[in-house]
């Protein structure tokens, strides 16, 4: 189509006025935010335009998954890494002044990249700053910032106690702040809950700017940010956190079998153990294909990766007491200490601990991940069919996580906290599937999304419920100005959260009825209902 000469300036000119009102816009609202950090006596150091040399290096450091920014028609025009509380009350106050979005990332472990992604203009609070710990081994309690991630976490409870540990996830770089406020599964979990259960005291910035302490945020607000996701509520400085008492020596196996070796049968039957089993060994099962050394075809392998809080010679009589089938002997097991069981699920066996406090494991993968619950047993017939969807799709290229429930996850209430996974769920699904060439991304993404489908008959229905921390944009619609209708929120709400998301939109109506702290899975204000 030719545009004629008298129209072409027209469009030229409208293109150069928006231009220039956008890059002025961005100015007035970086001119805000220097000035608010001045009065405050704060450095501006903390502030990386694009125009710093350190701006991509900031921005690409805790990212994850690279899938979401390759889609993304936005890039932040400020990156804010505050070293204190007054640098965040400057951004929200300018954010709010100037109409540029406020998104936080702790670790940047978020499937969908909803913290440093937009289709409209925006901004990041990364909170890599804010990540100090504070240990009390008398009251077994800890203060950390929302900017640690878990390795630090874990490496600094290490250091002061070889008794005191906390239930949370296996990647070491995964931020506190997200993975807290989402719930916080891990392989203590069947003994002593979620990371969410165990919060005791929070620190939050709201859309006001006030600090806000448990007490003065009341218990409605202190509900939501254990489970609800604290980004759409306000923002999460500090978790005070109940530490939990483990043994000094714990038992790591990590037992492969294949097709050949009945891993169809095997699966089956520790569906029946996995949720019922000692609530001190947690079952994990890893499944993939992969090519077999044997006779060159391809297969499928179960990796049983569990952790028995004790012995191996207490826990071999569990094994085989309750699921025989599997033969685990003890030359299978190796016993350790709690800190290094870390490193042992995160892949980092037998390297120094110093492993845990490195925030810098930047990937080069793309990937997309779903998460389904499983309340009854899938059948041999259902288990094939899932093995055939593995062995389609490119070798090493796709996983499903089966992390068994039961124990103490069961004794707390659907409506205790926001995560409502309790009683009746035998384990999760994690589905996921990662590619390095992203020019076939539209192959991956409809393989997992047909096993997604497939596995509609065997999961949990009326909502089929999925976890928050696993985000999913393919459940309900996304609105590209990240403002969350009723229309789309009530699909993925209860999906997360069941009938809690009634309560959650009821505490962000009270604490943030203009949306302010919104992304496009965030939960909306009664207004938008």
């Amino acid at each position: 189509m030719q545009i004629s000469g008298s129209i072409f300036p027209f469009f030229l000119l409208a293109f150069i006025l928006i231009s220039g009102a956008s890059s002025a816009h961005n100015n007035d609202f970086l001119e805000c935010l220097t000035l608010q950090f001045q009065k405050s006596n704060s450095d501006s150091d903390s502030i990386y335009t694009p125009q710093n040399a350190s701006y991509s290096s900031v921005l690409q450091s805790s990212i994850r998954n690279l899938r979401p920014a390759s889609n993304s028609g936005q890039k932040p025009v400020v990156i804010i890494t505050p070293e204190n509380e007054s640098q965040i009350q400057a951004a929200i106050y300018c954010s709010k002044k100037h109409g540029i979005q406020l998104k936080v990332r702790s670790g940047g472990h978020d499937y969908e990249g909803l913290s440093y992604i937009s289709q409209t203009p925006f901004f990041i609070v990364d909170m890599r700053n804010l990540r100090s710990i504070s240990i009390d081994t008398e009251k077994k309690t800890a203060w950390v910032q929302t900017g640690a991630t878990l390795g630090e976490l874990y490496y600094t409870i290490a250091a002061k106690s070889k008794t005191l540990a906390f239930t949370a996830g296996v990647c070491p770089t995964v931020g506190v702040g997200g993975h807290f406020s989402g719930g916080g599964y891990g392989m203590m979990s069947r003994k002593h809950g979620i990371a969410a259960d165990h919060i005791i005291d929070a620190k939050v910035i709201d859309v006001n700017g006030r600090i806000l302490d448990r007490k003065s945020m009341g218990e409605d607000l202190f509900w939501a940010i254990r489970g609800g996701g604290g980004t759409s509520f306000g923002i999460v400085v500090a978790f005070k956190i109940e530490l939990i008492v483990i043994p000094q020596t714990v038992t790591v196996f990590n037992v492969t079998r294949t097709l050949e070796q009945n891993a169809t049968q095997l699966v089956h039957r520790w569906q029946y153990v996995a949720d019922k089993i000692d609530e001190n060994l947690l079952l994990r099962l890893f499944i993939r294909s992969f090519t077999s050394s044997r006779n060159g075809k391809r297969t499928v392998g179960a990796f049983f990766t569990s952790l028995y809080l004790g012995p191996v010679d207490d826990l071999l009589p569990i094994m085989q007491e309750k699921f025989p089938e599997l033969g685990l002997v003890k030359e299978d097991c190796t016993e350790m200490p709690w800190i290094e069981s870390t490193l042992f699920f995160s892949g980092f066996q037998g390297e120094s601990l110093d492993v845990l406090l490195n925030r810098t494991q930047v990937s080069t993968t793309y990937s997309k991940a779903k998460s389904d619950y499983v309340r009854k047993p899938i059948s041999e017939y259902g288990l094939k069919n899932i093995w055939k969807f593995l062995i389609e799709e490119d070798e090493n290229g796709a996983e499903l996580q089966f992390s068994p429930y039961g124990g103490r996850i069961n004794d707390f209430s659907e409506s205790e906290i926001p995560f409502p996974h309790r009683s009746g769920n035998i384990f999760m699904i994690h589905y996921g599937v990662g590619w390095e060439d992203n020019a076939e991304f539209q192959r991956h993404i409809n393989w997992i999304r047909r096993l997604f489908n497939f596995l509609a008959r065997y999961v949990s229905k009326s909502p089929r419920a999925a976890y928050f921390n696993y985000r999913d944009l393919d459940i309900g619609m996304n609105n590209i100005k990240g403002n969350t209708s009723y229309t789309q929120a009530s699909v993925w709400g209860f999906k997360y959260f069941n009938n809690n998301f009634r309560r959650l939109v009821h505490v962000k109506n009270k604490v943030d009825p203009s949306n302010f702290f919104r992304n496009e899975q965030s939960v909306p204000p009664v207004s938008l209902w």
